[in-house]
């Protein structure tokens, strides 16, 4: 157990303090690293959005079938990209089909370079440190 610091101002010796024998580890460094979107950063979404950075668009079952995930799952975190416009989602018939298709917009992609560019930083800060 490392001993507590003891002031002599108690002791009738104003601004004199004890020595320090402290055992705590030097001070953690901790470098800046960028803030990293939570919106993207999650799995299906950063798949989502990734899938769509590299294809024009893609069917619903498309991105399911990519992604390896459900309907339920998939629908909730492409609505989320839709409410903040990252994605867009147009929904026809092929013949009697139902169809759903997304495409990544612009502010989507401009958050996906960024969200890389953070990313790199973060593997750069890393391997720096070791």
């Amino acid at each position: 157990m490392g001993r507590a610091l003891v002031s002599h101002a108690k002791h009738g010796k104003p601004g004199v303090r004890g020595r320090e024998h402290s055992r705590e580890p030097a001070a953690l460094r901790t470098p800046e690293l960028p803030e990293l979107d939570r919106l993207i950063h999650e799995r299906i979404r950063l798949g989502i959005v990734s899938a769509l950075a590299t294809n024009d668009s893609l069917s619903f079952n498309d991105l399911k079938r990519v992604l390896k995930t459900t309907d339920g799952n998939l629908s909730v975190h492409a609505r989320k990209l839709e409410e903040a416009e990252y994605v867009s989602c147009v929904k026809f018939f092929e013949g009697r089909v139902p169809r759903t298709e997304y495409r990544l917009t612009a502010k989507g992609r401009a958050a996906l370079a960024e969200y890389l560019d953070q990313m790199e930083e973060w593997i750069r800060v890393t391997r720096e440190e070791r």
